[in-house]
């Protein structure tokens, strides 16, 4: 008989994945060689090219790419050691030294560079171009940076802010982690982190137990943790207004929009368009679920809850694995090839643990000698949403892996907006598996709980995360109307939970429309993202983008595969309207974005109301 939710897989614990390609530990003496070596190949690159960019911008290029691939060996190293162990002092000392090393490295030696490669005039690359192929094959990555030279600052001020980097807000970033992976909850008499917690209110078929959930969650993220994260947010956004209003940004979004490569826009017609049409949609699939649910109103805590109905039974990694790699093989054999290796090569942390990140990551890398590597970290608990959460995060590996190959370390990484589309892609590939297997067996009760747990998934990307971009609008300065910016205040614990509730009730609907609110006031507190301003837009982005892609597979049959690996490969060279292209549509047209959320997230509530009629329960 399988195993219920609760139950545990001992071999779980044993899952870990090994870095010993990068290095064997901490002490591993090959860590402070390396960044010898680093520090060197920084002095020898300012004194071989400070000044000399005209003549020898193919050299610079070479060198400047080997400084990126030993730097980012070592970040990646450190960064992964402490995700998996945030309470190790050893750990977060080494790191903290590293970063304080490298910054002072780059501001004092490598500062130059990105300042005098804007400043080359267009003749001068033209000719480089055209004579120089790694020269060519960068044009990409220089024309980019070139978007920025309005907003470079001299290169004193640009160096001393790379070398104070390790004090900004980024350190109070750094050290939520830490403090977040302390919190314990005591949820009816076991002491349980906030993954756990979390867990129910999306697996628990008890609405009791999702509400106790919930209140657990809420409040133990007050007292000292919600003031520490309300300074934090104060910090970030404080910070970033200081120094876009010195660089010249128009308003506080527009530096991750051109780092997007996204017009202002088009981020514009996102947000209004998911408002429009995600908002009456997201309520119309809530109205769904409380029937099933047998509940006149929605509490917060049942928003993520599975359907009664629901298969529920704990999902043992190895199923997990061989279901993702399946439903990889029904689609590419390239990308099964690489997504076989993270499980081969131990490239996969599984377990859930005290001293770790919650949540789930992939981080990619271009070691030395132009080897990609990738890494994922789970917190596994065996349910169908955890399977989903592998087939994603293994999508940003083998993106990471293809584009490593193609663009080497400087182009690979593809713009946070669009970065998703592998991950989406991937998950889509799963769901789709999962589903026409279901179809197959004719279980159509096992059929709606899989397509409504899709639902709420699609949701929590697209709505939600529209949600907070709108609450992280407003903390940075934009008013009510989402029409004007204004410079960000100190917001108090209170008016931050206010902001907080308006914005969901924006997309959710008013008190006692669909929802009661009790207890969820301070969820803000735990979500990192906002650190990193403006990331969570690129969640509904790609993932609508995606939807999009992936609905011409039908039109385009044995075409498609070639020319979606060909988008995965090219990194960041090209900009969302370039990639889109090949498959002939246009993020540009509002439709375009309109039509992604018909064709997914309203594609898919058709489907789940004809089920529901067929079991009459509309």
């Amino acid at each position: 008989m399988a195993n219920t939710i609760e139950s545990t897989d001992e071999t779980i614990d044993k899952i870990r994945w090994d870095l010993s390609i990068l290095y064997s530990d901490i002490a591993d003496p090959r860590l402070d060689s390396d960044l010898a070596s680093l520090t060197a190949m920084a002095k020898h690159f300012s004194v071989a090219y400070k000044g000399k960019l005209a003549e020898q911008l193919d050299g610079a290029i070479r060198d400047y790419v080997e400084i990126e691939m030993l730097s980012g060996k070592i970040a990646s190293y450190l960064f992964l050691r402490e995700t998996t162990d945030l309470t190790n002092a050893a750990i977060k000392a080494k790191h903290a030294a590293f970063q304080r090393e490298m910054s002072a490295v780059r501001g004092e030696h490598l500062t130059f560079f990105e300042l005098e490669l804007v400043q080359l005039s267009d003749d001068t690359l033209k000719s480089l171009y055209e004579n120089h192929p790694v020269v060519a094959k960068h044009r990409p990555w220089i024309e980019h940076i070139r978007t920025f030279k309005p907003h470079f600052l001299t290169e004193p001020v640009e160096a001393a802010l790379t070398k104070r980097s390790p004090f900004d807000s980024s350190a109070w970033a750094d050290f939520f982690d830490e403090v977040e992976a302390d919190l314990n909850f005591t949820f009816r008499g076991a002491s349980k982190n906030l993954t756990e917690v979390l867990h129910l209110l999306s697996e628990s078929k008890d609405a009791g137990e999702r509400a106790e959930a919930l209140q657990c969650v809420n409040d133990g993220l007050g007292g000292p943790f919600v003031k520490y994260a309300a300074q934090t947010l104060y910090m970030v956004a404080g910070l970033k207004a200081v120094e876009d209003k010195e660089r010249g940004y128009a308003h506080p979004m527009n530096v991750r929009n051109k780092s997007n490569r996204i017009p202002d826009s088009v981020v514009d017609v996102l947000h209004k368009s998911v408002t429009a049409v995600g908002g009456p949609l997201t309520r119309r699939y809530y109205k769904l679920k409380a029937r099933h649910l047998g509940l006149p109103l929605l509490r917060w805590s049942d928003r993520n809850a599975p359907m009664p109905f629901a298969d529920t039974t704990w999902i043992p990694f190895d199923e997990a694995a061989n279901i993702v790699t399946t439903s990889y093989e029904s689609f590419s054999p390239t990308l099964t090839t690489i997504v076989k290796s993270f499980f081969t090569d131990r490239r996969i942390d599984v377990p859930v643990a005290k001293e770790k990140r919650s949540g789930a990551f992939n981080s990619s890398h271009v070691l030395p000698g132009g080897k990609p590597v990738s890494y994922t970290l789970l917190n596994y608990l065996g349910s169908n949403k955890d399977v989903m959460t592998l087939a994603h995060e293994l999508g940003h590996g083998v993106h990471g892996i293809l584009a490593g190959e193609a663009q080497g370390p400087l182009m690979y990484h593809a713009p946070i907006a669009y970065c998703e589309t592998a991950s989406v892609f991937g998950e889509m590939t799963t769901f789709t598996f999962l589903k026409d297997r279901l179809i197959r067996s004719g279980d159509k009760n096992s059929l709606l709980a899989l397509i409504m747990e899709k639902i709420d998934s699609t949701i929590n990307t697209v709505v939600r995360q529209i949600g907070f971009s709108n609450f992280e609008r407003r903390l940075h300065g934009m008013d009510a109307s989402y029409a004007a910016w204004a410079e960000p205040k100190k917001l108090s614990v209170e008016e931050l939970s206010v902001i907080w509730l308006t914005t969901a009730k924006e997309l959710y609907g008013e008190e006692g429309d669909i929802f009661t609110y009790e207890n969820c006031d301070r969820l803000w507190a735990y979500i990192p993202h906002f650190h990193s301003p403006f990331y969570v837009y690129g969640y509904a982005f790609g993932e609508l983008l995606t939807q999009s892609l992936y609905a011409q597979r039908s039109r385009l049959g044995a075409a498609f595969e070639p020319l979606y690996l060909d988008l995965l490969r090219s990194g960041s060279t090209k900009d969302v309207v370039e990639l889109l292209a090949p498959f002939g549509l246009d993020a540009r047209n509002e439709a375009f974005w309109k039509d992604g959320i018909m064709g997914s997230l309203g594609a898919l509530i058709e489907e789940a109301e004809q089920l529901s009629r067929d079991m009459g329960v509309i």
